[in-house]
Parts: C-alpha cells; sequence; structure tokens
C-alpha cells in the first residue's frame, strides 16, 4: 500500500466509533504489506483521547485556535523568562478561553458518542486539552496527556540582564530575582489552570442538569405520544367492531326483508281463485 493511501487509512481509523477501531486496523495491516506490524501497534484510544481526536477531526476551527493560543502562551512566557518584554498574563488569558471553547466542544461530542460522561473523563479530557500540542500526531491520541506547564520551558536560558560594574556580591540578589520571577509566573499559570478547571466543570454541571431536563421532557413527550397512540387504537376498534355490527345488521335486515318478501307472494298466491 502507498505511504499516502496507508496514512489516509490510519487517520480514517481514529475517525471510527472505538467499537470499530481494532477489527478495522487489523483489516489495514492485513494490506499494508511490510508496514503492518506499525499498523498492528496502533493502540486503541481511551474514551478521553477518542473525544479530543474527535475535536480535531470534526471541529478543525476550535482546534485550531487552541493549538494557536497554546502555542503563542508557550512562545510568550519563553521570551518573559530570557528577559524579552511580553504580555504573560494576557496570552495565558487567550489559552484559557481557547481551552474552554475546546472543553465545551468536545463534551458536546462526548454527549453524542455513546461513552459516560463520567467525572474522571471530563477531567482528563480537560487536561489533555489544556496540555496540547502534544507529541503525537494531531487526532491520534491513544491515550490522555498531562500539561507540562512550565516543562515547556526546559532548556530556556534565563537571561543575566545588561552587564555592570557592580562587585560580584551582587549577582546573586541578580539570580534570585530571576527565580522569583519564575515563581510567580508559574503561580500565576497555576492560578488560572485552576480557574478553567472550576469553570470547565461548572459548564459540565450545567449541561449535565441541561441533557437531564431534556431527558425528562423527552421521556414525558414519549409517554404523552404513547397514551395517544392507544387511544387511537382504541377509537380504531371501536369503529371496526361498530363497522362490523352495522354490516351484520344490514345483512340480518336484509334478510328479514327477503322472507318478508316471500311471505307476502305466497300469501297471495293462496288468495287467488
Amino acid at each position: 500500500m502507498p505511504s499516502r493511501l496507508l496514512e489516509a487509512e490510519i487517520d480514517r481509523l481514529y475517525q471510527l466509533p472505538l467499537d470499530e477501531f481494532t477489527a478495522a486496523r487489523n483489516a489495514v495491516a492485513k494490506d499494508a504489506g511490510g508496514e503492518a506490524g506499525r499498523v498492528r501497534a496502533l493502540g486503541k484510544p481511551s474514551v478521553p483521547a477518542w473525544i479530543v481526536n474527535q475535536l480535531y477531526w470534526r471541529d478543525r476551527p476550535t482546534w485550531d485556535a487552541l493549538i494557536a493560543a497554546a502555542e503563542n502562551a508557550r512562545k510568550v512566557n519563553r521570551a518573559v523568562l530570557a528577559g524579552k518584554s511580553g504580555d504573560v498574563r494576557a496570552a495565558n488569558a487567550v489559552h484559557d478561553e481557547a481551552v474552554e471553547a475546546a472543553f465545551k466542544a468536545a463534551l458536546a461530542l462526548l454527549g453524542t458518542s455513546g461513552h459516560p460522561a463520567t467525572d474522571a473523563t471530563r477531567q482528563a479530557i480537560a487536561t489533555t486539552l489544556r496540555a496540547l500540542p502534544a507529541n503525537e500526531p494531531p487526532g491520534r491520541l491513544t491515550k490522555p496527556i498531562e500539561p507540562i506547564g512550565f516543562g515547556a520551558l526546559a532548556g530556556v536560558t534565563v537571561a543575566a540582564g545588561p552587564r555592570t560594574r557592580e562587585p560580584a556580591r551582587n549577582l546573586e540578589p541578580v539570580r534570585h530575582s530571576k527565580s522569583a520571577r519564575e515563581r510567580t509566573l508559574q503561580k500565576q499559570a497555576e492560578a488560572a489552570a485552576a480557574r478553567q478547571l472550576k469553570d470547565s466543570e461548572t459548564a459540565a454541571r450545567r449541561q449535565e442538569f441541561e441533557k437531564a431536563r431534556l431527558e425528562r421532557e423527552a421521556r414525558r413527550a414519549e409517554a404523552t405520544l404513547a397514551k395517544a397512540r392507544e387511544a387511537v387504537e382504541r377509537a380504531n376498534t371501536d369503529l371496526d367492531r361498530a363497522e362490523r355490527d352495522a354490516r351484520e345488521a344490514a345483512a340480518a335486515s336484509h334478510a328479514a326483508a327477503e322472507r318478508a318478501r316471500k311471505a307476502h307472494e305466497a300469501l297471495a298466491r293462496l288468495k287467488k281463485p
């Protein structure tokens, strides 16, 4: 199978319902030739990972906005830690909004997927969305991922600032100041993440309440419809019975009229001389 076609087939696997993944993967592996081993090694996604994948496949604008906001937030944080200017708070706020929008879209997909919307599943979805972009190709996650937070800044050299003629003893306070700034930024990021998680949980509870309300209304509507159908069936039964009785009465009346006619004819014959 050509490489491009194989990659398209692999993408298709991650768009299928979860219960179809394994059989479809094995079918693709049979036609994959030398790539069969790699295809068979593809892991079946967990429910949270699968939902996040569906966000990529079914709602690309929301996905793209999330990735752009995440990459920009990381870029700004790196710049600030390197001693450059940047509005960390604004970048993180944009990222928070993108995560919230993506989380709502993911919960909507979860609601129509047939999979239970457990607290653990919602938490894993929210955590994964905040951790994106991941090392895995988009749309092919197999398990939830954890936010790396300031781990994304690993290896970044913090600028020491412009050189001065101060004695060497002043260098230690400068390093301490940079460390304090890192801690402040980290606390801000953690606080923003906590707010986002709380807002996401609140939104999830609202959606659950709304879903329960709609389900109750649907059950009431189904019950009303069932009663109406029963009433129509009873009416049809009564109508059929009435029509049958009318036919039987008409037949009896016709038979009686025929007997009366014959009796008159017989009487007339008797009266003739």
